[in-house]
């Protein structure tokens, strides 16, 4: 007989956002059933590889039955990575991704690399972020032209209401 496990939930927090992001990543796990995996992403060491390197370690003890989730900051490197590798996921919800762009926060070292990822990508912001404005939706769709964009009209920078919904 063949034992299944219960898929995962990897959820990647935002910068200094481990406690604050424990909700919202408990209640994605809770609503697809899934045990959640939440690393500690670096505080001080805000480079890309700084937190690239926790991110690939905890990808390649996923498979494909697995759910991926980045929270802002999370988000942003986990496109990064994503895109340096076949990993064993299918897919990835982005949220309140903040955009690295001269058009967005105009920051070039947290800029994705131009080659999207070969996973699917759905990017999810709300309406009413007043941490990563809605704005930023649209320019990561123009980088990530497969990337499906859904629109919560409430809920914040931490998806207050919509987030037993997000990955259904």
């Amino acid at each position: 007989m063949t034992e299944t496990r219960c898929p995962s939930l990897l959820f990647l927090h935002g910068a200094g956002g481990l406690d604050e992001d424990q909700a919202l990543a408990r209640t994605l796990a809770d609503s697809v059933g899934a045990h959640l995996v939440m690393p500690r992403l670096p505080d001080t060491d805000m480079t890309v590889e700084g937190w690239a390197a926790p991110i690939r370690t905890a990808l390649a003890g996923l498979d494909a039955q697995d759910h991926v989730v980045g929270h802002s900051f999370g988000a942003s490197i986990l496109v990064t990575v994503l895109a340096e590798s076949t990993w064993p996921v299918s897919r990835a919800a982005l949220l309140g991704m903040p955009n690295w762009s001269p058009e967005g926060w105009d920051v070039e070292d947290y800029v994705p690399a131009r080659t999207p990822p070969a996973v699917s990508l759905e990017l999810h912001h709300c309406a009413d972020d007043s941490v990563v404005l809605l704005s930023h939706l649209a320019l990561n769709g123009a980088e990530l032209p497969g990337a499906s964009l859904r629109t919560h009209d409430t809920g914040g920078h931490q998806f207050d209401g919509p987030a037993h919904a997000l990955l259904l």
